[in-house]
């Protein structure tokens, strides 16, 4: 199931209209969205954001808060997202610190990132971002609270 699951449609180079009504310019806008995925959703994997024909996402910031209870068996939930044709882990937070109502970014023990600020630059044209565990299922905890801060940026 995809939570950003719009129909989306190139217009002209300077905007990307959005079946809602919206509109999504190509001037690197800020934009966030908040998902409550469940465990289940994790383990399997869950595409937070839908790959866009002629677009590329860039993630500016990530939060991951562990909703009634620690996660436990997980080695770390990843934020992935594709770079140079190989799907990367943009962000990875750690078992450890996973702690129910604890607020995990990036730069905080137990979340990191790639070297060289690479989690903050841009993605693939085309690409989802994902969430999706590293190691056994994650356990105990109910969901888990993923809040991405991001552009859409002109491939």
């Amino acid at each position: 199931m995809s939570y950003n699951s719009k129909v989306y449609m190139k217009q002209g180079a300077d905007e990307l209209i959005v079946a809602d009504g919206g509109a999504i310019r190509d001037d690197s806008m800020a934009r966030s969205i908040r998902v409550r995925a469940t465990i289940a959703e994790a383990n399997a994997g869950l595409t937070l954001l839908a790959a866009i024909p002629g677009y590329k996402y860039r993630l500016n910031n990530a939060t991951m808060i562990a909703i009634g209870g620690n996660v436990a068996t997980v080695t770390t939930l990843d934020i992935l997202g594709t770079q140079a044709t190989t799907e990367v882990k943009l962000v990875a937070f750690a078992q450890a610190q996973l702690l129910r109502s604890v607020v995990l970014r990036p730069g905080i023990t137990g979340a990191a990132v790639l070297a060289d600020g690479a989690s903050f630059a841009a993605c693939d044209e085309n690409k989802p971002i994902r969430l999706l565990k590293t190691g056994t299922d994650a356990a105990t905890a109910t969901h888990v609270d993923v809040i991405l801060d991001y552009t859409i940026e002109a491939a």
